[in-house]
């Protein structure tokens, strides 16, 4: 059994894959299973998995008909050994000592989680050069070559993650603001395997990184926080929102906020309920709702009228924590016609 099992997804990236996977390879911490799932891809994605898969060992491929990225870490999850999880995205990639850090933090700590950042100065660059027309897939991040001395990093250990979870910005002043564990990004953080073997991702749904990290939250698992940028996210230039999109969206995001509030409204406490109320449910009320203004068809406004007067009857708008929310609910009801 290996001490980690890295889950990558994989479907029509064969620009991005080399450099993913070379950025498994090279991680100081070798220890470790790469189980990369080919989701019917049609570019040549699953034969550069291969090719990585003869040259180590420790490359898993596994090919399927296109189920969807949830479908895929869910089939990744099935597969993996390790006493440890990680996801990463196969466009994206991590710093060399990003298992390092993390298993050497979860042993130490005894934790089930440990979590860490993605670079937001990478990203910031990628978004500049791509507005002015540059080339954006040979840029090295800053922080890439630089090496920590596990020993000597600064963390944060909580029993308590929903006083660390948010998917808002942190305030300024709040001296907690460095240790937040922010937003519901499944590949910000090191599992124990035990803890998530369980928690399936809904198929065929987009932001399905929120019903899913609202599920692992409410087990309380044992958190280690560091604030080290050890994850580099490659936004995607490719794809503009069009209506069809934003009804996908807003449709994704009902079926997750559904789920997500039966689960907690069955099995939190007042604390956790409270907490992942006003912390994540209503951001994504929000933004769900905000999405309308840019549909265009009569009939995805009634498919969505119907969506958000099934979250009602539920009792998901009950619970306003804030003057916001509250103005937002009564926007809710009078689109729905409440």
């Amino acid at each position: 059994m290996q001490a980690i099992s890295i889950i990558i997804p994989m479907y029509g990236v064969e620009k991005y894959l080399r450099r993913c996977l070379d950025s498994v390879l090279n991680q100081t911490f070798t220890d470790w299973q790469a189980i990369c799932i080919n989701d019917g891809s049609p570019d040549s994605s699953g034969a550069i998995a291969e090719e990585y898969a003869r040259r180590d060992k420790r490359f898993v491929v596994i090919h399927q008909t296109n189920g969807g990225l949830s479908d895929a870490r869910n089939i990744g999850l099935r597969h993996a050994t390790g006493e440890y999880v990680m996801f990463l995205d196969s466009d994206d990639f991590i710093h060399p000592q990003t298992m390092e850090m993390t298993y050497y933090m979860a042993r130490r700590d005894d934790t089930d989680i440990v979590t860490y950042t993605y670079d937001n100065m990478y990203m910031f660059r990628l978004r500049l050069r791509h507005f002015f027309g540059m080339k954006t897939d040979k840029v090295v991040p800053f922080g890439f070559n630089h090496r920590y001395g596990p020993e000597c990093v600064c963390s944060l250990i909580t029993n308590d993650i929903f006083k660390y979870a948010t998917e808002k910005s942190g305030n300024i002043f709040n001296m907690n603001r460095q240790w937040l564990v922010q937003g519901c990004q499944v590949w910000k953080h090191l599992y124990r395997r035990s803890l998530i073997a369980d928690i399936h991702f809904i198929k065929g749904i987009l932001f399905e990184d929120f019903p899913w990290w609202s599920a692992v939250m409410l087990k309380n698992p044992r958190a280690t926080i560091l604030n080290l940028p050890l994850y580099y996210y490659q936004p995607n230039f490719d794809n503009p929102e069009s209506s069809a999109n934003r009804l996908q969206t807003i449709t994704s995001l009902c079926a997750g906020i559904e789920h997500a509030f039966a689960l907690y409204h069955d099995n939190a406490n007042q604390h956790q309920f409270q907490m992942w109320n006003r912390k994540f449910l209503w951001f994504f009320i929000e933004y769900a709702f905000r999405q309308i203004d840019s549909l265009n068809e009569s009939l995805d406004f009634g498919v969505v009228r119907d969506k958000f007067a099934k979250l009602c009857k539920m009792g998901v708008f009950d619970f306003p924590p804030n003057n916001k929310s509250r103005k937002l609910r009564r926007e809710i009801l009078d689109f729905i016609g409440m």
